[in-house]
């Protein structure tokens, strides 16, 4: 089946913020490596849906991460602040997905989510200003 460029980009802003809400939901279980993985798939598919969006494909998450930083960050059109915060997100998933003993604790986990909230509404606000090309 087919899906148009806007389908795409819809689809994963949905997935983005499904994926929010899981986080949230592992968070308040006490799940912070789960929660952490979550919270990073709800940024990785919302830069997902940005780059769809503006036709840029990213094939791998180094690819993506290099072109949000690209895309996003040195054009000014979301602050660095942001760019920080889902490049970290990246290292903390690669680590308690490839190495041992990784245990995410609630301090370093909990003051990240309303900064992820935020960057997903920024980067779906930007797709839907720059959407009159979808």
């Amino acid at each position: 089946m087919t899906y148009s460029k806007t389908e795409l980009v819809n689809y994963r802003i949905l997935r983005a913020k499904e994926a929010y809400k899981d986080g949230l939901l592992l968070a308040n279980e006490n799940r912070w490596n789960a929660a952490a993985n979550r919270l990073y798939y709800a940024c990785f598919y919302i830069v997902s849906a940005y780059l769809v969006a503006n036709g840029i494909k990213a094939t791998t998450h180094t690819g993506l991460k290099s072109a949000f930083n690209q895309e996003l960050i040195k054009s000014g059109k979301i602050d660095l602040s942001e760019g920080l915060l889902y490049n970290k997100l990246f290292s903390i998933r690669q680590q308690i997905d490839y190495e041992d003993f990784i245990d995410m604790t609630q301090s370093e986990l909990q003051p990240l989510l309303p900064k992820i909230d935020q960057l997903i509404n920024d980067i779906e606000k930007l797709i839907m200003e720059e959407g009159e090309s979808l």
